[in-house]
């Protein structure tokens, strides 16, 4: 690989290492802070290292936005490497700072550098032990919901929903993405969402959402949260009905109150359930999702069984 040149104004007049913390004398110079501090205070020097004027006044001002463009000229330069698999895998394991670091440029960095650290972290989570469980702070779940709610592009979006999946399949994860507003968001997103991909994506999100008691709860407080995640199954892909029917069944197994029932039946998830079997008897008759919405019938049948709400000819398949 050859060998990569550090931008200057990367660097620090002082020590040439790439700076972390810019701020700016009164004499108009940039620094890191560090290097400048430790010149100023510890080695008690009282001059400008690049003009030799005397510093009258020692207040370093941040230079956000130097900050911000050394983020994501850094951030780029990281991600266009291309690292390998097994770069990307020691990276999240021996680096947890990292992790802390891309949180701090989504937070607080520029539209390029915010880019940059889902893209990233999309990667570095791709080649992640899956059996190796990543704790991950509040913060982090905050900012990818923000992510999401602000709409960058479709890619930046697809992205994080895919740091999303990969991260959720750990319960505190999972709390914490829920505390962060992700299942109303999601929902919000699928109502206006006609990308199957993106579809796909947030109903998988949401089914690992779904499968702690808070994330359950806060589908069901939304008052299209039953109906749209209904409405998608069929409508998109037969990835979308397995996480449809996955969430359904975590509902109707742990959650499933007199009055959510009743909502299945008025919003027709229980005559979509009946279409599933219908429809996969003839096309996947081996699916487990059609066995799922046959348990979830099943589970139910003393509520929905002689219900008017259920169409006549989709009666015929409801499981005896």
């Amino acid at each position: 690989m050859d060998e990569i040149e550090i931008p200057s104004y990367f660097l620090c007049p002082i020590s040439l290492e790439i700076m972390k913390d810019p701020v700016t004398l009164s004499t108009g110079i940039t620094y890191d802070r560090e290097s400048i501090e430790k010149w100023l205070f510890s080695q008690n020097n009282n001059t400008c290292p690049v003009t030799k004027q005397v510093v009258m006044d020692s207040e370093l001002i941040p230079n956000i936005i130097l900050r911000r463009f050394i983020q994501s000229e850094a951030l780029s330069i990281l991600y266009n490497l291309h690292l390998s698999g097994s770069g990307l895998k020691s990276l999240l394991q021996n680096n947890i700072e990292l992790i802390q670091s891309l949180t701090s440029v989504m937070q607080s960095g520029s539209y390029d550098s915010r880019v940059y650290a889902v893209m990233f972290l999309k990667s570095m989570f791709e080649v992640a032990d899956p059996n190796q469980p990543i704790s991950l702070r509040p913060e982090f779940f905050h900012e990818l919901v923000d992510i999401l709610n602000d709409q960058i592009s479709r890619k930046v979006s697809k992205a994080t929903l895919k740091v999303l999946i990969k991260v959720c399949p750990w319960e505190k994860n999972r709390i914490k993405a829920v505390e962060a507003g992700a299942v109303p968001l999601l929902i919000d997103l699928l109502l206006d969402s006609s990308d199957k991909r993106a579809s796909e994506l947030m109903l998988m999100a949401l089914n690992l959402l779904c499968k702690c008691a808070e994330g359950r709860a806060e589908l069901l407080n939304h008052s299209a949260g039953l109906a749209i995640v209904s409405k998608k199954i069929l409508r998109v892909s037969s990835t979308a009905n397995e996480s449809g029917i996955r969430i359904l069944h975590s509902i109707s197994k742990f959650s499933a109150t007199p009055g959510v029932l009743q909502e299945m039946l008025q919003i027709g998830a229980v005559a979509k359930l009946c279409l599933v079997l219908e429809v996969l008897e003839v096309f996947d008759r081996g699916s487990k999702t059609k066995e799922r919405a046959r348990e979830i019938l099943k589970l139910h049948a003393r509520a929905w069984r002689n219900s008017s709400c259920i169409p006549a000819p989709l009666l015929a398949s409801y499981p005896s």
